[in-house]
């Protein structure tokens, strides 16, 4: 009540005070240098006393480095991920409204913040701390855990003094292995029952929130965005506080080696919607960027295909149903409902409509192209018709010089980051000078070769490929024609391909074999196998996750036929 100035990063008046007697926002969490000022009058009338706590003695040590816990690092990381995404256009609810609520009832859930500590933790941190130190206890905690113990309903601090002491304990035994207080008790913690968060479970909380405020923002462009730099992931950590000294173990849990993979942020989004027991989400209407509809007309923009094409994944999405709002829409916990992955989904019903229209057998959409093209010398009015055969040409093109570019960018990148890591305080000033000497030579060698500083990089697209008539001279099929592939049937233009060819007859259990279908690129056509792959490098997955879903579809599509084919089979067989 003493203090009435406005928070620096909120704005907000509303503040409690930490075990070490220092302010810290309610809103925000945000810890000031500031220190209640408490009058004693049991010794001196008059006299004003400032209270110095032994926490903030301990945040001063080890190099001037302050205590601080593993949750606090993902929270930083999760606040930069967001910052990124708000820079992008993402709404600016998105960061307090939604995501922080999330984060909250994940800290409460797995019993790191919002709650009264578990007295089996309490436990087994203490007996951790008795067999490795004989540290006297310290009844104070640090400053910096007012994070995982905040209590919404009353602000007060909750937690059991005597835990904190003994992870100070363990903290101090172990300052060698980890620069965090609980970085040693958090990998060693058997944590079956409860979510650990990880690096790459970030992006499933991005990708939550996402889905929850229905931004036009699929998995596959979040973590394309992320691989091109433009959301902070690889390295975070050097973006940590100078006090939060990163070393040993730390580095197991934030020093990431290795690009984020679609199916683990995808499963981990799922597991953590249900962890955190969330209601229903929004629905995914037909105005919704998520919507197949949407999504297909931005893949046939991107795959340079004809306009045309959208009207019949639309008549695909509608006879399948997978364009329902109870489909579509995430119900967490509800095993009854199949994951939809909505960009792969588009992708796949694009797969389906040309093999429907074209075959894709090797064999019948060259005989179309060359129907076309006799057609095209004689067409003088009308667009030009769709050519199967040129489409290939172009786009093989285009997508072997961006693959190129792709994977030369991939083999040049430094893993390492700036900022010099090292796993022990001892080693520190080798690791400096060693760095020190590499950033050297690398300044001499690119001087004598005349290497050139690297370019910045370029803003953030939603389209990888762009295709139009002024820059690809006449080699844009957006505006091309599907006359020479359909024909007047009843009123109604229907294919002239009477035949289709499944991909697999019986779909396996995604359950057991983490597969609809297994796909081998030598068991199927050339012409099949490049789609997939065109849409793979668009959504920078394996092309199997899109042949599931392909899959998927042609058995809901020919759900009639394939029953009584199976019919027939099992008589013949009696």
């Amino acid at each position: 009540r003493d203090f009435n100035e406005r928070c620096a990063q909120c704005s907000e008046v509303n503040w409690g005070l930490t075990d070490g007697g220092r302010y810290y926002c309610r809103s925000c969490h945000n810890v000031t240098e500031r220190t209640r000022e408490v009058v004693n009058t049991d010794f001196m009338t008059n006299s004003r006393v400032q209270t110095i706590s032994k926490g903030l003695r301990q945040q001063e040590k080890n190099d001037g480095g302050c205590e601080w816990y593993i949750c606090e690092g993902f929270q930083l990381v999760l606040k930069k991920q967001v910052e990124a995404l708000e820079a992008l256009g993402v709404c600016p609810q998105m960061k307090d409204e939604i995501l922080c609520n999330f984060w909250r009832c994940y800290l409460q859930k797995s019993k790191q913040a919002y709650c009264k500590r578990p007295a089996g933790e309490t436990i087994k941190a203490l007996s951790v701390c008795e067999s490795s130190t004989d540290v006297d206890s310290d009844p104070e905690r640090p400053s910096l855990l007012h994070l995982l113990s905040l209590s919404e309903s009353e602000g007060d601090l909750q937690t059991d003094c005597s835990f904190a002491s003994s992870v100070s304990k363990v903290s101090e035994s172990t300052s060698v292995c980890s620069g965090s207080v609980d970085g040693s008790l958090y990998l060693m913690k058997n944590q079956k029952e409860k979510l650990r968060m990880t690096m790459p479970m970030t992006l499933s909380f991005c990708y939550m929130a996402l889905l929850w405020v229905r931004e036009p923002i699929t998995l596959s462009e979040l973590l394309r965005f992320v691989v091109e730099g433009h959301i902070p992931y690889l390295n975070v950590f050097q973006h940590f506080p100078e006090k939060m000294k990163l070393c040993g173990l730390d580095l197991k849990i934030f020093c990431v080696e290795s690009w984020p993979v679609y199916e683990e942020v995808f499963n981990k989004m799922h597991e953590l919607a249900a962890f955190l027991d969330l209601p229903r989400f929004p629905d995914i209407t037909e105005s919704c960027f998520l919507h197949p509809d949407m999504l297909c007309m931005k893949y046939l923009m991107e795959a340079n295909l004809p306009d045309e094409l959208h009207n019949w994944t639309c008549r695909v999405v509608k006879k399948i149903g997978i364009g329902e709002v109870d489909f579509l829409t995430l119900t967490p916990g509800n095993k009854s409902t199949r994951k939809v992955k909505y960009d792969v989904l588009a992708a796949a019903v694009i797969v389906v409509v040309l093999k429907l229209l074209f075959l894709l057998d090797d064999h019948y959409e060259w005989l179309l192209s060359e129907f076309a093209e006799e057609r095209n010398k004689n067409n003088t009015e009308g667009g030009p018709y769709f050519e199967f055969k040129k489409w290939y040409e172009v786009v093989k093109h285009s997508l072997d010089v961006e693959q190129k570019k792709l994977d030369e960018e991939r083999a040049k990148y430094l893993w390492r980051c700036e900022k010099p890591l090292f796993y022990s305080v001892k080693n520190k000033s080798k690791v400096l000078k060693r760095r020190q000497m590499v950033v050297n030579l690398q300044n001499q060698f690119g001087k004598l070769s005349g290497s050139v500083q690297c370019a910045e990089k370029p803003n953030p697209s939603s389209f990888q490929l762009s295709w139009s008539e002024e820059k690809t001279n006449g080699s844009c099929f957006h505006g091309h024609s599907l006359k020479g592939v359909l024909q007047a049937k009843r009123g109604f233009l229907t294919a002239m391909n009477p035949d289709y060819w499944l991909c697999t007859v019986k779909l396996c259990n995604e359950n057991l074999c983490g597969h609809l279908a297994h796909y081998r690129a030598v068991e199927f056509p050339q012409s099949y196998h490049f789609v997939l792959g065109l849409f793979s490098f668009l959504l920078r997955i394996q092309p199997s996750y899109i042949h599931d879903e392909v899959c998927m579809i042609e058995h809901k599509l020919f759900d009639k036929k394939l029953c009584k084919k199976l019919k027939y089979n099992t008589v013949l067989r009696k």
